[in-house]
């Protein structure tokens, strides 16, 4: 198994891309800390995996609180003893017109992708350099290069790529890794909730050079690569899950 006995903090794992990252994980051996401010979707989700006979904890946190990053970074410590692989995937949107969009639209999709992923990293950081050994993963998107309607979203996301980089030249003398991935268009359930969902997949095929749009599956897979030993020469590194489609 890639990842055993590694220890893996994945945030926003209570549904969605981050459930997916988790099991998968779980399934090649990792200790998965489940994180999301929904405590119970937590529950759900270590359960799933315990089913499975992988080993997980559930830790409820808002990633945009310091002090609750902090404590959870304490709790993992105190329960693992190290921290190997950290996966910043929590996010969120709050598309509109930036003529309409509102502080708190553009503060709390900062706050949760950028400076989310900035606490985690911070309060991570200490015991991978401490070990000699880390892989950082951040979670951009396409939406890095500009969406109508996702002024804050695009941004936030961009400056999840200068955060990467930065990184990854501070942190690479310790062995440590500090990479993104850049989905696109992803099936999830909350995609599919939508009621545009069929206008916006077919618009997204008719646009990627391969013509569907992406899966879970095709996330989580970059982002264990990133965090294998494939990829231990690699960092500050983006990789785009996006079919071919990047403009």
């Amino acid at each position: 198994m890639r990842f055993a006995q590694k220890v893996v903090v994945i945030t926003g794992a209570g549904n969605g891309i981050g459930k997916n990252h988790a099991v998968n994980f779980a399934k090649e051996g990792a200790r998965v800390v489940v994180c999301d401010i929904k405590e119970d979707d937590c529950r759900l989700v270590v359960a799933a995996i315990k089913e499975q006979g992988g080993e997980a904890i559930a830790i409820k946190a808002d990633v945009t609180n310091e002090d609750s990053v902090k404590v959870m970074m304490e709790k993992i410590i105190e329960t693992y003893g190290r921290i190997d692989i950290l996966v910043n995937n929590a996010g969120l949107t709050r598309d509109t017109k930036v003529s309409e969009m509102t502080e708190l639209d553009w503060d709390v999709v900062l706050d949760v992708c950028l400076k989310g992923s900035f606490f985690c990293t911070k309060y991570t950081a200490p015991y991978m350099i401490a070990q000699k050994y880390g892989r950082i993963i951040n979670t951009s998107s396409r939406a890095y290069l500009g969406n109508p309607g996702q002024a804050n979203y695009s941004a936030a996301k961009a400056g999840i790529l200068g955060f990467t980089r930065a990184l990854s030249k501070e942190l690479g003398k310790y062995n440590i890794t500090v990479n993104a991935v850049a989905p696109g268009l992803i099936d999830t359930e909350m995609l599919r909730k939508l009621p545009t969902f069929d206008m916006i997949a077919e618009r997204q095929i008719k646009e990627t050079p391969i013509k569907r749009i992406g899966t879970v599956d095709d996330v989580t897979k970059a982002v264990m690569f990133f965090a294998s030993d494939d990829a231990e020469y690699i960092s500050g590194d983006v990789l785009h899950i996006s079919g071919g489609r990047k403009g």
